[in-house]
């Protein structure tokens, strides 16, 4: 049964798909940008349920920030 499990993942590739021809890939090029540019944020089902769009979310969070921002500034 192992035996089938490694030619699970043979190589499909057509044979005019050579990429170790290619020059001047580079792996990862992109990923910082995307990185920068992404804030993904899985909510838990008690909150999102609370929560349903991400104008709430954000209205809520500033609302906080500005309370926590007061309470600093007070101390």
């Amino acid at each position: 049964m192992k035996k089938e499990n490694e030619n699970e993942f043979e190589d499909e590739l057509r044979p005019e798909y050579d990429f170790s021809k290619m020059k001047g890939g580079v792996r990862g090029k992109y990923a910082e940008r995307y990185k920068a540019g992404t804030n993904l944020v899985l909510l838990d089902p008690d909150v999102a349920q609370a929560f349903r769009t991400a104008e709430s979310v954000n209205e809520a969070l500033r609302l906080l920030m500005q309370i926590a921002q007061r309470q600093r500034t007070q101390n």
